[in-house]
């Protein structure tokens, strides 16, 4: 009798075998991680690639948070950097460090974070999150400098294993939101869930001169104020619905890719776990900082 028959026989109408399938994957997670307590959530401003190498302000916030933590099973980071049709999991053994990006020292090429992936648990976000065939194993990415550029300091070690979610481009903001609440339990088996980008985001209107500056333009101040309020409030709704806010939201989100790492983060949280904002500045008026620790 195969799995479907069996289900059948049960008495169980085709509505609960997506039920039954995520209990199934809660079984096989709980035999490859013991339950733990609750991890907290980050989304992290990455900002330059640059702080892959420097010590600055930014760096000593991440390097401050990864103090402050017990060691991780495993980390899952959603990047900016890593676009998809539909949503891929980085399922290698030895994930790659990709180097991303052009026009910078050599000694930021020179860098590798050689932290493990995690195949098992990849396996397992593939079938956790419904409906089935939503999540993919990927055999052929890595971290990017949206993944290994914080991580590599809040872990410097690199003995932790690190996976990547993508983002799906054809989702909207409410879809990434359900998708990510999918993985909530995660949290309770030692799992460390990482959003990396940033709230603020539009390059193009970038004002080199005051890069290094605490200096933000109106527009990306009203915004990043908004979007801070919103996250202390647990204000769901508004984050997602960012498309459709003032004309400040569409010059600080002119592409979503920075931001929708924020919405994964702030699907993850419940009622009971505190807020903490860090790294809260912004650079060059049209780029913020802000990290986010949730729990």
């Amino acid at each position: 009798m195969n799995r479907k028959d069996f289900i059948i026989n049960l008495g169980l109408t085709s509505a609960a075998i997506p039920m039954v399938t995520s209990l199934n994957s809660l079984e096989k997670l709980s035999s490859t991680f013991k339950s733990t307590k609750r991890m907290p959530v980050f989304f992290l401003g990455h900002g330059s690639p640059m702080n892959g190498i420097e010590d600055n302000q930014f760096v000593q916030g991440f390097k401050k948070q990864g103090e402050l933590l017990e060691k991780p099973n495993s980390i899952i980071v959603i990047s900016a950097h890593w676009e998809t049709k539909g949503t891929k999991v980085t399922a290698m053994e030895f994930p790659k460090t990709i180097h991303d990006f052009g026009g910078f020292p050599k000694a930021l090429y020179e860098v590798q974070y050689p932290a493990p992936g995690h195949p098992e648990l990849a396996k397992e976000i593939s079938t956790i999150v419904q409906p089935e065939d939503t999540v993919h194993l990927d055999h052929q990415w890595g971290l990017d400098h949206g993944a290994w550029t914080v991580v590599k300091h809040m872990f410097p070690k690199a003995d932790v294993p690190v996976i990547q979610l993508s983002l799906d481009f054809t989702l909207n903001g409410q879809q990434h939101f359900d998708l990510a609440q999918q993985l909530n339990r995660l949290r309770d088996k030692g799992v460390l869930i990482v959003g990396s980008g940033n709230m603020v985001h539009n390059l193009r209107r970038l004002e080199w001169s005051k890069i290094n500056d605490n200096y933000g333009y109106d527009w990306a101040i009203e915004a990043n104020t908004k979007m801070k309020e919103w996250i202390l409030s647990s204000n769901h709704k508004q984050l997602i619905d960012f498309k459709n806010q003032t004309q400040a939201f569409n010059l600080a989100i002119p592409t979503p890719e920075h931001y929708l790492p924020l919405i994964y983060v702030m699907a993850m949280a419940n009622n009971k776990d505190e807020k903490l904002l860090f790294n809260d500045q912004y650079l060059g008026g049209s780029l913020s900082m802000t990290s986010v620790k949730i729990g």
